[in-house]
């Protein structure tokens, strides 16, 4: 049996006692059904991951003891997905994935073709933490609320961003990755597409880049999977002086 991960917001250091939230209690308590003295995973992006015991759980209230430590916190490359505003489930599918591909901020945007409002942040936070829980990861990406992509853009801070221009005239995703640097970001449109008005003021930004994929239309959630995973694995493999990308290998925690 898998030993359950849980997030925590306090700081964790050995011999701590930490309060669980109610969604977690309730998950550990009615899905999972652990009762006190079960093992635990306490972490967080600051202090790391320590071994924890569950040592109280009543309904929607719990508590756990924090153990000895087992991974130091880690230095994660600053990777930011722009969603552009997906039906419910396709948009927790999009921040759950988004997660697993270490995208440490996810900023859900508006734009002209959106068929939804980008999803409420509470809900989406709750499906990456979960999914940071699954996917043994230290951080949680921060969710930010919803807004006009214009806005987003007006406000940006000058890191570089792709974009998944599907029907524009781009150079393809891989060409950007040998240089690429982080704080960097991923844009992915809604269902339909940017308009011809939202691609024309994304070329005219400094700081964007319109990528493509390849020949093929593909959904945005899948555009999401493809480009993060590429920006990921260039971020998290460098290249050494001689400008190949040695190979890495991330232990797994015993």
């Amino acid at each position: 049996m898998s030993i359950p991960r849980v997030h925590m917001e306090q700081a964790l250091a050995e011999g701590a006692e930490c309060a669980l939230t109610p969604a977690q209690a309730h998950h550990l308590g009615v899905v999972l059904r652990r009762a006190p003295g079960a093992a635990l995973r306490a972490f967080n992006a600051t202090d790391g991951e320590f071994e924890a015991e569950l040592t109280a759980l009543r309904k929607e209230r719990g508590a756990v003891r924090i153990g000895p430590r087992r991974r130091e916190p880690v230095v994660e490359p600053e990777l930011r997905a722009l969603i552009a505003g997906l039906k419910r489930d396709a948009m927790g599918w999009a921040v759950e994935k988004a997660t697993e591909l270490g995208a440490t901020r996810i900023i859900p945007v508006l734009t002209r073709r959106c068929v939804a409002e980008g999803g409420k942040t509470e809900r989406l936070a709750t499906i990456a933490r979960g999914a940071a829980e699954q996917c043994e990861r230290l951080s949680v990406p921060v969710v930010d609320p919803a807004r006009p992509l214009h806005a987003v853009l007006d406000a940006w801070d000058g890191a570089p961003l792709l974009v998944a221009a599907e029907r524009r005239e781009s150079r393809p995703l891989l060409e950007f990755l040998p240089g690429l640097s982080a704080p960097c970001a991923f844009l992915v449109g809604p269902e339909g597409g940017f308009e011809r008005a939202e691609l024309d003021d994304l070329a005219r930004r400094p700081f964007v880049s319109l990528a493509s994929l390849g020949p093929r239309i593909l959904r945005a959630e899948t555009a999401l999977v493809a480009g993060l995973s590429a920006m990921s694995l260039s971020l998290d493999h460098p290249p050494d002086a001689s400008g190949t990308r040695a190979p890495h290998v991330q232990p797994r925690p015993g």
